[in-house]
């Protein structure tokens, strides 16, 4: 199994490094014969994630490939603290929130894809509406709720989520896989097509190449998806010290997207859809290069490049000058729009640790600019008269640069982690039909520290305080009056235990938000000034070695409250005060079976705290649900790693819902009903 974990060459040959593989539900472990330091903060605290200072939890392959997993909502759902909200049901646009920040266009975490940003506009538009992730290329998804504020940013309040890429492997080796998922209620098919090859085409030339097409529609009307992700991965070892790796990347999507119900239509028929004319397309070509020297083990540098050129557009109906809300999934549609948005990035990113006695020293550096194209055009049917309704042009030029110093306090067992960053971010704005024009300045010293102590081989404690910031958003320009850059405070407390067959972790946390804004169902910005989120997250598992059952469950428990403005004392919309996951594994020979839980508490969708639902299902409580999927599978002989996995999802079939999103915020999004997969994986 060595060829499925990723290691560079040069660390590779610098360590004779060896691999240890954990039970399905423990973090993936890299156990080193020599410590080699990582200007990759993520990639050094992988080492031994048991001893991270901070809430963190790592999925891998057998999270990410088990049969009830349908999408990376699924999987990420098992984690203390994340919240998902499933508007599609192909993955394509993943909803995710952390710590009860807001779920929507997953917009309050820092999202990375092998360590590089994925929103389209990592300052000036971090919603995700283009997300270059598809589930079979993954190898790792490295979930961490505190603690790396000072490495990583802007707009890391939620913490970090790093969706890391299958590596190149060692040998040569080839993966195929295929699923097929078939809705109960509508017979619908999505197919998942995937292929992989790769390995050392000489001792100093490792190359890759990954396509997976998804194809089919969900489980609702008006969702035919088409995804084509095409990866190509180089890696070549220019002497013992230099190597050089990079990535080149293109991903596209054409979808329907049903969009939200109203009340009505979703009791009579919640696979239904009432939005005919909301669709999604996208495309981006993504790519990095990374230089890095290591010397030997107490230095590491490395100097990346990285940008992508990508263009996405919404179609969305709308119905205007009719008495009803705009996105009311009721109302006769009488105009269509669209919004063009076409994005150009590029940064450089320089990053050096140094290891001197007990302290390590990291440093890093990043410039980076964006251009994008904000505009909107609307048709209306009924004569067919087009108008443009906005020309938005943003230029955004940002530098951040960071320092940290680890200090191991001897063989105390405690570390210290004192960090400091800062953020410079100049946004400016020219409406090219309105004339007018406007600039922000986003400029911030974020100071962190981070405290761990490992007081024996078992136990683990940790606490972390860390500032945070997010800049002003390209649609908040349009709001009356100065809407400020939103920073945080982020505290942490937690423990560890870890000891033969158990692991236990409990993390209590506390989030002082300072001029934080929420999107209203009507889709304007509001400024609910200062909120706070509180909570604990648990997690206890049990896997014996050499026994076929494990377990785990993990549990969030969330208080939120609006502290400022007409609706203080409320709670902050879309963070439900229970989240509880449940999973059990058998196995027994060639055959795994699994089942998982998922509990979601009720929540408010407004800042008003409204209970009883609207008519048009614009607010109202979120009812709590349960869902419950399992799966079977069994190890082929075909080959020497073959699976056919037998999937159930929703096995109770429970209606739940969210309120809408994005282009359809009025109504309620069902929750994706029972479905079954099918799965063939061989490599070889």
């Amino acid at each position: 199994m060595l060829s499925r974990f990723r290691l560079a060459p040069l660390t590779a040959a610098l360590l004779g490094a060896s691999l240890s593989i954990p039970p399905a539900w423990a973090v993936e472990e890299l156990t080193l014969d020599t410590l080699v330091v990582s200007s990759d903060w993520l990639g050094a605290t992988q080492a031994d994630p048991r001893t991270t200072p901070g809430g963190r939890q790592s999925l891998g392959e057998e999270t990410l490939e088990a049969g009830e997993v349908r999408n990376l909502e699924d999987a990420l759902a098992r984690v203390p603290g994340v919240h998902v909200q499933d508007e599609t049901g192909t993955g394509i646009l993943p909803n995710i929130g952390v710590r009860g920040l807001s779920p929507r266009r997953s917009e309050r975490v820092q999202i990375l894809v092998d360590g590089i940003p994925a929103a389209l506009g990592p300052y000036s538009n971090i919603g995700v509406s283009l997300f270059p992730v598809t589930l079979s290329t993954l190898e790792r998804v490295d979930v961490v709720r505190g603690g790396a504020a000072v490495h990583y940013g802007p707009n890391n309040v939620g913490g970090v989520l790093n969706f890391v890429t299958r590596g190149i492997p060692y040998e040569a080796e080839t993966q195929l896989r295929e699923r097929l998922t078939v809705d109960e209620a509508t017979g619908h098919v999505l197919t998942d097509s995937y292929i992989r090859a790769g390995g050392q085409v000489s001792e100093r030339l490792g190359l890759q190449v990954q396509a997976n097409l998804v194809r089919g529609e969900a489980g609702r009307e008006h969702s035919d998806t088409e995804v084509d992700n095409f990866i190509v991965d180089g890696e070549y070892l220019i002497d013992d010290a230099h190597s050089l790796a990079g990535q080149l990347q293109y991903y596209g999507v054409d979808a329907e997207l049903p969009g939200a119900l109203s009340p009505e239509a979703f009791e009579q028929d919640r696979s239904d859809s009432q939005r005919p004319h909301d669709r999604f397309e996208a495309d981006t070509w993504r790519g990095h290069l990374t230089w890095r020297w290591q010397p030997n083990e107490d230095v590491d540098f490395s100097w990346r490049h990285f940008g992508h050129h990508s263009d996405r557009t919404f179609w969305f109906g709308q119905s205007l000058g009719t008495g009803f809300h705009w996105a009311d999934p009721a109302a006769p549609t009488t105009h269509v729009a669209d919004s063009p948005r076409p994005f150009r990035v590029w940064a450089s990113e320089p990053r050096l640790a140094l290891r001197r006695g007990d302290h390590t020293l990291m440093l890093g550096a990043r410039y980076l600019e964006e251009s994008v194209d904000f505009d909107v055009n609307r048709r209306e049917l009924a004569t067919g008269t087009t108008s443009e309704v906005r020309r938005w042009d943003f230029e955004t030029q940002a530098v951040a640069a960071y320092v940290s110093d680890t200090w191991r306090l001897g063989d105390s067992g405690w570390t210290l982690t004192p960090g400091l960053r800062y953020e410079h971010a100049e946004m400016d704005f020219a409406d090219a039909l309105g004339g007018g024009e406007d600039d922000n300045l986003a400029e911030e010293w974020l100071p962190g520290l981070t405290v761990g102590f490992e007081a024996n081989d078992a136990w683990y404690l940790f606490a972390t305080s860390q500032r945070s910031l997010t800049p002003v958003q390209l649609a908040q320009v349009t709001n009356p009056g100065d809407v400020a850059n939103e920073t945080a405070w982020n505290h942490e407390l937690g423990a560890r235990y870890t000891a033969g067959a158990w692991q236990a972790e409990a993390t209590g946390f506390v989030i002082d938000y300072e001029d934080q804004i929420v999107k209203q169902p009507d889709n304007s910005l509001k400024n609910l000034g200062r909120t706070r989120y509180q909570g604990l997250e648990a997690r206890l598992a049990w896997a014996p070695v050499g026994e076929p059952l494990s377990l785990e469950g993990t549990w969030t428990w969330l208080d939120t409250e609006q502290r400022d403005g007409e609706h203080a004392g409320n709670e902050v919309p879309n963070a439900p005060e229970h989240l509880l996951n449940l999973h059990a594994g058998w196995t027994q020979g060639d055959w795994t079976w699994n089942l998982n839980g998922r509990y979601v508490a009720e929540s408010f969708s407004d800042a008003a705290n409204t209970e009883e639902e609207t008519a048009d299902g614009s607010a109202g409580e979120l009812p709590d649900y349960w869902q419950v999927d399992t799966s079977l599978a069994y190890r082929l002989p075909v080959a020497a790693d073959a699976s056919l996995t037998l999937g159930v999802h929703n096995l109770t079939d429970h209606d739940a819902f969210f309120r809408g999103v994005d282009v359809s915020p009025v109504g309620r999004v069902p929750l994706p009903g029972r479905a079954y997969s099918l799965g063939l994986d061989v490599t070889f």
